[in-house]
């Protein structure tokens, strides 16, 4: 067990057992009753700032390596590891843009709407936040070997911070369930990808064994440090709102690892007296893997202080089974039919009053088409914030004059197929197709001056 500088414990979210662990080991479930893990901690130990604004002191500092970190600029708020474990390659240099054009589009009031941009990290999605946290613990612990169960962007961001490590990394993706432009960047990194016949659940269920029989650190959402780095999206959008907080959060659903991690972070905000109020928060899920949407607005599925209707999940999943279920979506990075942070995205409901709903592969195109049109470009399970905030708005939840902030989650480029099979086949209202003509400069002035 590493030596243990700093005020923070793992905690098992089951209220019936509630054990605690040293942040020196490494595990992915409490080994008295295998369920979610969370990192919890002292916050009277912590040195913490007398506001959120005090952060932004860090910007004069930013040739630290840390400071100039989008993760651990705040790092007294995910203090679990000495400084000297921590790993950063530049993550957190994300964009937060005020686009008045969409919102005017949609229904919004111009000012009000805001992208967080996460396709500007190292691998191109918001992952890095998480693994910067996550492979820091990792070093701290000693880990040698790592694994992770992914649909792209995990592989991708495991395979350059374990390349950052001199870790070895290991990838599970499930057969044809994986967009070239992220299985590029695994290969290209290093890793070991193995390629399982099976989705992603099956991969999940694969690695959680293999990295318990091999004693591999795992890098999936399961793991806790992780969600301690993605809360820092989260710290961002606030800064980049003049420490203000938006009305509302809206975020894809897949695994449900950011969700998870933006209702503890604004928990912890709220506990600490650094934010007034806390945002409520949409998940969108695609109407193809749509277990969470089912289960909360149709079984009615809650927190409820922790104790959660476990048999309502475990019959849910059987029925999966029986059917041979398996999660179909254009957005393969929300792909997931058993969410492995069901609960803790219950308890993030909780806390954000939040409101979950699925919306179709068709809208989601629509919105990834809209979003490039207008915006910064983004992966289809990104659009899935603006197809979703549509509804919203059309239903009266979210009010035209209310500050609305959409996590747009990867890179454009992670699925370009997506992108020009959309266009070139004229999938969809946005569409922008190529236009044919003659090797004639008569015929292409002609074409260009319609």
């Amino acid at each position: 067990m590493a030596n243990i500088e700093k005020p923070a414990i793992q905690k098992c979210i089951n209220p019936d057992c509630a054990a605690e662990y040293s942040c020196g080991q490494g595990m992915f479930k409490c080994p008295q009753c295998s369920d979610l893990l969370d990192v919890i901690y002292d916050w009277d130990k912590a040195p913490l700032p007398d506001k959120m604004a005090d952060f932004g002191k860090r910007w004069a500092t930013r040739n630290n390596p840390l400071d100039f970190s989008g993760v651990w600029r705040f790092r007294e708020l995910l203090d679990f590891c000495p400084d000297r474990h921590k790993v950063t390659i530049g993550e957190g240099q994300t964009i937060l843009e005020q686009n008045c054009a969409i919102a005017q589009h949609i229904g919004l009031e111009p000012d009000k709407l805001f992208l967080e941009y996460e396709g500007c990290n190292p691998s191109g999605s918001f992952k890095d936040n998480g693994m910067t946290a996550a492979f820091s613990h990792a070093m701290m612990v000693g880990a040698k070997d790592s694994a992770c169960a992914s649909t792209g962007n995990t592989s991708a961001s495991v395979a350059l911070y374990a390349h950052a490590c001199g870790m070895k990394c290991v990838v599970f993706i499930g057969e044809g369930r994986i967009a070239f432009g992220k299985l590029s960047q695994a290969m290209d990194y290093g890793a070991q990808t193995i390629q399982i016949a099976g989705d992603f659940d099956d991969c999940m269920r694969q690695v959680k064994d293999v990295c318990t029989e091999l004693n591999l650190y795992l890098l999936n959402s399961l793991n806790p440090f992780r969600l301690e780095g993605q809360k820092t999206i989260m710290y961002r959008i606030i800064e980049g709102m003049g420490w203000n907080v938006p009305d509302w959060i809206v975020v894809p659903g897949g695994n449900l690892g950011n969700s998870s991690a933006f209702g503890k972070a604004f928990g912890e905000l709220k506990s600490l007296g650094l934010i007034d109020k806390i945002p409520r928060m949409a998940i969108i899920n695609a109407t193809g893997a749509d277990t969470l949407t089912d289960l909360v607005n149709n079984k009615g599925l809650k927190w409820n202080n922790g104790n959660v209707d476990h048999a309502l999940i475990e019959n849910y999943y059987k029925k999966l089974d029986v059917e041979n279920f398996s999660p179909h979506t254009c957005a393969s990075a929300i792909e997931i039919s058993r969410p492995v942070n069901l609960k803790k995205c219950l308890r993030a409901i909780d806390i954000t009053n939040g409101v979950v709903l699925a919306v179709t592969d068709e809208e989601i195109l629509d919105a990834k088409a809209l979003i490039g049109k207008f915006g910064l470009g983004c992966e289809p399970a990104s659009a899935a914030t603006i197809a979703g905030l549509i509804h919203l708005l059309e239903k009266g939840t979210v009010q035209k004059d209310q500050t609305v902030a959409c996590v747009l989650t990867g890179h454009p480029l992670k699925d370009p197929d997506a992108t020009v099979n959309y266009h070139k086949q004229s999938q969809g209202k946005y569409s922008n197709p190529p236009l044919q003509a003659p090797n004639d400069m008569d015929a292409l002035i002609k074409l260009i001056r319609g």
